[in-house]
């Protein structure tokens, strides 16, 4: 079993956003102070590496070290300087004509992991993250202004075959829905 530091910068890793300290104490089942001893200890094994433990009163999140800034401002640079690609349009595409959409449901209906490309896609600031009513533990991804002016367009409607692509998508997903069912 490993340790509880361990454990901690495991969840917030696999995470990816902030966790409240009492459901990662709940987790890893320890007590609140037991928590706040494993975060001073990962705190202390982080400092000389590339990542942070960040805390707010009731969370914690794992964070790049501020001292990485201009690395991870060359990278983002050299990201955004590179075209949409293939993937990047797809994604789009799909969020667009859908109206917003999950990433389990951009992995389905691509049948690839999507993560990077939707990644990149919050970086440039073509998508963004939205709390889906559904579910709130998971986001769903809807399209900014930014994506319509990308795409030369001033409203999702003036996309290309817009009314048929997602009426298209409608009835596919209630054909589906009505499959599981029977």
């Amino acid at each position: 079993m490993i340790s509880p530091p361990a454990q901690l910068e495991a969840l917030l890793f696999a995470s990816g956003e902030p966790i409240q300290k009492k459901r990662l104490a709940s987790i890893i089942g320890v007590a609140p102070d037991m928590l706040a001893k494993a975060a001073d200890a990962l705190r202390a094994e982080l400092s000389a590496r590339g990542l942070s433990l960040v805390e707010t009163d009731d969370a914690l999140e794992l964070r790049t070290n501020p001292e990485a800034t201009e690395l991870i401002k060359k990278l983002r640079e050299n990201e955004l300087s590179r075209d949409l690609g293939r993937a990047g349009l797809e994604v789009l595409a799909l969020i667009l004509y859908r109206g917003g959409a999950t990433r389990g449901e951009i992995d389905f209906v691509r049948g690839v992991n999507s993560s990077q490309t939707i990644r990149s896609l919050l970086l440039r600031g073509l998508i963004e993250k939205t709390e889906d009513a559904s579910d709130k533990r998971r986001p769903r991804y809807k399209a900014t202004t930014d994506a319509l002016a990308h795409l030369g367009v001033g409203t999702r409607e003036e996309l290309p075959s817009y009314n048929e692509f997602s009426a298209a998508l409608k009835e596919r997903e209630a054909s589906e829905e009505s499959e599981e069912v029977v």
